[in-house]
């Protein structure tokens, strides 16, 4: 599958097709689908528990019953509502004002898909008491193609932080986007998280394109915690 300009952009998952419409004449990049959404849905879905039980080295990590998560940057939704499909029933997306319509127009144009509507909630990483509000901690902590801009990697960075339990996971679907976001995105994340990459060959050969990657980061114990 190539990634296109198409206005729509239709993703199936499971036996259901999903139908994202992009605003491509828009100023705001989250109104578009990103590749690395549609990246992290497949790879889910390829090693899905319920259908791929024999020897799934990520049985445990895509478990996702009775789990809370949040999407970051949720732009037109696909992450979410692809993840939604594979069993991540309490989920909420959020983004920042601008990109709202969008992704509430998207959630009701699939609300036979889904069955329902999912949970949206207005975030800028920066804003504490927009952390706050969304009660955390979550088990998943959902971004895709988040990571363009040098001046949002920290907020970003400290609202993954806040926002994932001690024992959470953040799934990030990830392109490099801008030299600098990049390098101090790798060079803080170190710091807080522990890193792991998924090899490529795991993920869904069709959506794998080759600038892409998923990591999975779950937080780094304190000297306290490391050993009790």
């Amino acid at each position: 599958m190539k990634f296109t300009d198409s206005p729509v952009i239709e993703l199936s998952v499971r036996d259901t097709r999903l139908s994202i419409q992009q605003d491509n004449g828009s100023m705001h990049v989250g109104t578009s689908v990103w590749p690395c959404s549609l990246l992290l849905v497949k790879f889910a879905e390829r090693w899905d528990p319920l259908r791929c039980a024999a020897d799934n080295p990520y049985a445990d990590l895509l478990n996702f019953a009775s789990k809370r998560a949040i999407e970051l940057g949720a732009g037109c939704g696909a992450a979410a509502m692809g993840l939604y499909l594979l069993g991540l029933h309490d989920v909420v997306l959020t983004d920042i004002a601008p990109v709202m319509p969008a992704l509430k127009h998207n959630l009701k144009r699939n609300k036979p898909a889904l069955k329902k509507t999912l949970k949206t909630a207005q975030l800028y990483w920066g804003n504490e008491e927009q952390v706050k509000s969304l009660k955390p901690p979550f088990d998943f902590v959902i971004a895709t193609d988040v990571v363009y801009l040098e001046e949002t990697v920290a907020p970003l960075i400290k609202a993954m932080e806040r926002l994932v339990a001690d024992d959470g996971v953040v799934l990030l679907g990830y392109q490099l986007r801008s030299p600098e976001a990049h390098k101090l995105f790798w060079e803080m994340c170190p710091e807080v998280f522990e890193v792991q990459r998924i090899p490529h060959e795991h993920l869904h050969p069709e959506y794998a394109y080759e600038e892409t990657d998923v990591y999975v980061f779950r937080k780094k114990k304190k000297e306290g915690e490391q050993n009790s």
